[in-house]
């Protein structure tokens, strides 16, 4: 009797401890995200006095007159193109290496592994100089493939890794049994591995994605056209000579994050899946 009454003392303790570690990092979470949403109904002078409170008179038009703006939408586009053939590339080209390393054996694939896992220690940021004087004599400054190619090069890392993990966690019997059916590595790999692998593919692409709308040093070096901007350039706009227009700013940010807000919650069970994936085995 003892014994369960502690057990059922201690379920309830770890509940409360889970509970409450939830409701901490959900206000860590959703505090800014709803700052930011309500500092864009207000006006500068309700922004600087009551930042954090609601707001006294409420600017529907911070938004309006952003959300059917031409420029809103042809930033939001140009983010979509760039973000749409990053995550393309990206997960064509990792999920291929990352067969490679986790099904073929060959001379110095650990070597050439580890170079490519390399590249997680250093952001683009410390290669801007040399990025930007190659991209220049390939002609393609100021071009959706100027930003596309830095950021698909240095997501291959985490990308590869993701997917070779994934790859190496797939029965040993599906690729004996392939084999033993006259199946050769490529078709094995488009018709077996791919369809096996929604999970992570959907984990690699969100994760290139949300890199890519969010990236911002890199189209400030590549991009020197308006017309090209990506969103996070866009909010430069609202920047002037002697003040900003902060609640612009902040509505600005409120309609740009939402489509990857909706997008995580879309592929949210296969992300995790595809996180998770070969954590446990039985």
């Amino acid at each position: 009797m003892t014994d369960v009454v502690s057990s059922e003392r201690l379920s309830a303790g770890t509940k409360a401890y889970l509970y409450t570690s939830l409701v901490i990092i959900s206000a860590i979470v959703l505090i800014p995200l709803v700052t930011t949403a309500l500092g864009g109904f207000k006006d500068l002078a309700d922004l600087r006095t009551n930042p954090f409170g609601l707001p006294v008179e409420w600017h529907a038009e911070n938004y309006t007159d952003i959300f059917f703006g031409d420029r809103y939408w042809r930033q939001m586009v140009n983010s979509l193109i760039i973000a749409a053939l990053t995550v393309f590339l990206t997960v064509s080209v990792s999920a291929m290496a990352a067969f490679s390393f986790a099904h073929v054996r060959f001379f110095g694939s650990e070597l050439l592994l580890n170079y490519f896992l390399i590249g997680l220690m250093f952001p683009a940021a410390t290669a801007i100089l040399p990025l930007f004087i190659r991209i220049r004599d390939l002609g393609l400054l100021n071009s959706y493939w100027g930003v596309v190619l830095p950021q698909v090069a240095f997501g291959l890392g985490m990308s590869i890794l993701l997917f070779r993990n994934y790859f190496k966690n797939l029965p040993e019997e599906l690729f004996q049994a392939a084999v033993v059916d006259g199946c050769g590595y490529m078709r094995f790999f488009w018709h077996i591995c791919l369809p096996l692998s929604r999970p992570i593919i959907a984990t690699v692409s969100i994760i290139s994605f949300v890199g890519s709308w969010n990236s911002y040093i890199l189209p400030l070096i590549m991009l020197n056209s308006e017309k090209m901007y990506p969103w996070p350039l866009g909010i430069m706009v609202y920047r002037g000579e002697f003040g900003t227009a902060w609640q612009l700013v902040l509505a600005f940010i409120t309609l740009t994050i939402m489509p990857t807000i909706i997008v995580f919650f879309l592929a949210q069970k296969h992300i995790i899946a595809g996180l998770t994936a070969g954590a446990v085995k039985s």
